[in-house]
């Protein structure tokens, strides 16, 4: 018997698929009531979790085999000792890849029309027909710094309108292997991009882009990794975009960068402090725009589907021994 424990948000539907599957019982937590530890006998049973952050006891779960997790960001799993358990931990991956890629695409509209000073001049009531409104976003460079699924649909929506893509990466741009990926979407193959760079060429990456969105996630060694250094190869004319974690970029630098006009502008999904305090100095840049971490449409239900999609196949491919999808290797929850 299979002991599966869920604190998620039930898509019924696909609650009645995994009861079906033989050999399983789903024991299932109230996300809205979900206590920081599980009950000791629980604890003690459970052979599969699926929840968005572990239980404090998660050492206690000794009988633990898989643990599959809501979010694309990983950190709550790193370091607490799954791969030497031999824990499967696996992450969401691609569901967001789709709302994430055209929040993009929605700022570089944004930004590239100056959408922000428009809407100002209708609140005013002033008839502005400035250049600055007229931009096409067709013919524009746009750099990926990553190339996971937000980065591939991303491209796949950015060649569809006639834009210019390219890459960085660590070494190359593989195929996606087995990961989820919303059908119809993204670049499996790896074949959009139309100039791949490798880390050691970020300058030769940045200095001809007019956009630069952060695809990345945030580790040991990508916190901070976007500093005055970077932020200064790219053109002045130049915009930024944030989806993927606030900390990638410094602090200081980004604001110096909009302060002294290194860059023509932001958009910002992720952010430095939850909530950002109103003090803060980006609410008050006119060519900043800034969402409240909603880019990835968690609360859509797009988003339950999709989850539950990956949980319920990766408990089919556990039970018969085949690869999961978006499995997270032991150096990944490692930090490195």
């Amino acid at each position: 018997m299979l002991n599966i424990v869920i604190d998620m948000p039930v898509d019924d539907e696909k609650l009645q698929q995994l009861q079906s599957l033989p050999g399983v019982h789903v024991t299932k937590i109230d996300p809205r009531e979900k206590p920081e530890r599980l009950p000791d006998e629980l604890a003690k049973k459970v052979n599969v979790l699926f929840c968005t952050f572990p239980p404090t006891n998660i050492n206690d779960c000794t009988a633990l085999r898989m643990i599959q997790i809501s979010s694309v960001g990983y950190n709550q799993i790193v370091n607490i000792g799954l791969q030497e358990r031999g824990v499967q931990a696996c992450n969401a991956q691609g569901v967001f890849d789709v709302p994430i890629a055209e929040w993009n695409i929605a700022m570089i509209f944004q930004l590239a029309r100056d959408m922000r000073g428009m809407f100002r001049n209708q609140e005013h009531k002033i008839w502005d027909r400035s250049a600055k409104f007229q931009t096409e976003i067709r013919g524009m460079n746009i750099g990926l710094w990553g190339y996971g699924g937000i980065g591939r649909e991303t491209a796949r929506l950015a060649k569809a309108m006639g834009m210019y893509v390219q890459t960085l990466v660590r070494d190359r741009v593989k195929e996606r292997g087995h990961t989820y990926c919303v059908s119809g979407t993204g670049d499996p193959q790896g074949a959009l991009p139309d100039r791949v760079f490798i880390s050691g060429q970020e300058t030769e990456f940045l200095r001809d882009l007019d956009a630069l969105i952060v695809a990345v996630p945030l580790t040991q060694q990508t916190e901070g990794m976007i500093g005055e250094k970077e932020l200064r190869a790219l053109p002045p004319h130049a915009f930024v975009l944030n989806p993927s974690r606030g900390p990638i970029i410094r602090e200081e630098a980004l604001l110096r960068a909009l302060r002294e006009q290194w860059i023509a502008g932001a958009a910002l999904d992720t952010h430095y402090h939850y909530p950002m305090p109103p003090e803060h100095p980006l609410w008050d840049f006119p060519n900043v725009i800034m969402t409240p971490h909603i880019s990835g449409s968690s609360q859509s239900t797009h988003f339950k589907r999709r989850i539950w999609s990956i949980f319920i196949e990766n408990v089919r491919r556990h039970m018969d021994g085949d690869p999961l999808w978006n499995e997270l290797s032991p150096s990944q929850l490692a930090g490195q």
